[in-house]
């Protein structure tokens, strides 16, 4: 029997999908065939205002030229085709799905996100195929009851929305692995949460929460939480239980302390922009496995001998807090490879950790010591007081380095060394000796300087994953660039670009592109398209007469700056609505 008598033959409604027609874009004959064939239709940035009833009728209907084609030896058996199982209609101007939904049961992906939608159909709750429901980027305020029926929803992204609460009946989600919901107005959340047992990634960032339900103790299964943005006055203890917590985010919240947690597996713990003022010992001698350590933006006055418990730390960031001293027992931190500092008001640097030696002995140079650390980051930041700490021939810090002294590389000769920030300084080439570190150097910061052009040196840097120039004299990269293949962001403001820079159309790694404050007046959207991972581009404040419609194309762009420039649209007001409205305005904007 066909498809289609089987539909017959269990009662499906055959005109359902006709009733309430509107006239409105009717998707190509063509395009429905190849769908047919592949179980697969992508209908993205099209401007529909409605899914078209062909579409919703897609297992039902026969091809139009059917009656045409009924040899058994034809290459298109439209009785033997499959039924939809991928629908994308992201970045239109939805405003409602209709409840015709139904009757594409065979759905495992139905991607939304990017619409204009307020609410979802209760018949969304019949796609029990599905595996993906992704509705970021909508005006969503609540969610349907029958969509927690959805028993092999694998991940549900909702970020970016309008949700107050979610339905108890969320918790019935029990196959669900990924959670997004962040960037919504929730104020609370249900108990039922605890029930996803199977959750490994849950997203609750940018929301109103003031507290957590301590049902979260019930997920054994999650890797990743993330609460950063919210109105969190402290995190319940309860949280230890969560056994396989590898990474914890709790930035911008209103913690005063840092959070007891003794998850055994828990490796990053992000705490920065609260209002922590000191660390207890109790608090570090439960994070046994912790790598990374984030403590930025806070109220810390002094560091605890007990860090030096941490000994599995390899990065801690203590920038912007109220610390005067430095303690010497950080250099027994075996692992630590970045130490950032930058932002406290260090009186100096103890001399005892730039040079050890037994009490009894000659104190020795960095270079020759046989302690644990391992100068695995160049942290002693050429900026300001540490330059007057480490360079001889500095005098006071009011002058700075014009190039850097060699016995900063002799020290750190022979080390993994990851991060180098010589910031701030007078140097107007960059120092050639960074290639010594090419095995193991990812983040480099050159900014306030004098540099005139990028030695292609930087380019033997293979490893680099973050460059930052800004506040240069810089006009052009070299194209040798395009060899950093693991260039992640890089930080061109306050330079003399006039131009995109040529090369990074060839970076396909890169998330981040600051170019703000320059003289650029032409970017490319078609090659920018290509950049699949590019999500933060910052092009404020140059000399753009136009912004090309089609940059509304890069849906992958997440903040999107065009502030500053000479151009008449958009217009402010659109502006200040944000990058996913700007988006959308260009879209509209394109001509077919």
């Amino acid at each position: 029997m066909s498809r289609f008598g089987k539909a017959k033959a269990n009662n499906v409604d055959s005109l359902a999908g006709f009733r309430a027609q509107k006239k409105d874009t009717v998707i190509s004959h063509g395009v429905l065939n190849a769908a047919r064939k592949s179980g697969q239709l992508n209908l993205s940035s099209r401007g529909l205002s409605e899914v078209p009833q062909n579409v919703y009728r897609l297992n039902i209907d026969p091809p139009e030229d059917a009656h045409q084609n009924v040899s058994f030896d034809a290459s298109d058996r439209w009785w033997e085709q499959t039924d939809l199982t991928k629908l994308l209609l992201s970045s239109n101007q939805l405003t409602h799905l209709s409840d015709d939904i139904r009757l594409l049961a065979g759905l495992n992906i139905l991607d939304l996100h990017d619409n204009q939608l307020s609410s979802l159909p209760s018949a969304l709750g019949e796609l029990q195929e599905l595996h993906q429901l992704r509705l970021s980027h909508n005006q969503l305020t609540s969610l349907p009851e029958e969509l927690c029926t959805l028993k092999n929803l694998r991940s549900l992204t909702i970020q970016q929305n309008l949700l107050e609460s979610l339905p108890e009946q969320v918790g019935h989600l029990e196959n669900l692995s990924e959670l997004d919901l962040s960037r919504n107005h929730l104020k609370g959340l249900p108990s039922s949460l605890g029930c996803l047992i199977g959750l490994q990634k849950l997203n609750l960032c940018h929301n109103k929460l003031t507290c957590l339900p301590d049902s979260l103790r019930q997920l054994k299964n999650v890797k990743m939480l993330d609460c950063s943005n919210n109105q969190l006055t402290h995190i319940p203890a309860s949280l230890s239980e969560m056994v396989a917590l590898e990474q914890l985010y709790l930035r911008h919240n209103k913690l005063c302390l840092l959070p007891r947690l003794s998850a055994p597996t828990l490796k990053e713990l992000y705490v920065g922009n609260n209002q922590i003022e000191q660390l207890e010992t109790e608090q570090l001698e439960c994070l046994t496995a912790i790598s990374i350590l984030e403590l930025r933006d806070n109220k810390l006055k002094t560091i605890p001998e007990q860090i030096t418990s941490l000994s599995t730390l390899t990065r801690l960031d203590l920038t912007n807090n109220d610390i005067t001293t430095l303690l010497a027992s950080l250099s027994l931190l075996p692992n630590l490879k970045v130490l950032l500092l930058e932002g406290n008001p260090l009186r100096g640097i103890r001399r005892d950790l730039l040079t050890v030696g037994d009490t009894n002995t000659e104190q020795q140079p960095l270079k020759h010591r046989n302690d644990p650390l391992k100068l695995h980051s160049l942290i002693l930041l050429f900026t300001d007081i540490m330059i007057k700490a480490c360079s001889t021939s500095m005098t006071n810090s009011s002058k700075q380095a014009d190039q850097i002294p060699n016995e900063l590389f002799d020290a750190a000769a022979g080390e993994d060394v990851t991060t180098a920030n010589f910031s701030k300084n007078q140097m107007t080439s960059i120092p050639s000796r960074l290639v010594e570190f090419h095995a193991s150097l990812s983040d480099i910061n050159l900014g306030f300087n004098r540099l005139t052009c990028c030695s292609p040196d930087i380019c033997k840097l293979l490893n680099l994953k973050h460059i930052d120039l800004r506040n240069n004299q810089l006009d052009e990269l070299p194209p040798e660039m395009k060899n950093l293949t693991k260039l992640c962001s890089i930080i061109l403001n306050y330079n003399r670009f006039r131009f995109f820079p040529e090369v990074l159309y060839h970076i396909v790694t890169l998330e981040t592109v600051l170019l703000g404050n320059n003289q650029v007046s032409a970017v490319d959207p078609n090659r920018l398209m290509k950049l699949d991972h590019l999500s933060t581009l910052d092009l404020s404040n140059n000399d753009l007469l136009n912004i090309p419609p089609e940059l509304g194309l890069c849906t992958n762009l997440r903040c999107l700056i065009l502030d500053g420039n000479p151009f008449r649209t958009p217009r402010a007001a659109i502006l200040a609505k944000g990058t996913d409205a700007v988006l959308e305005y260009l879209r509209s904007r394109i001509t077919t």
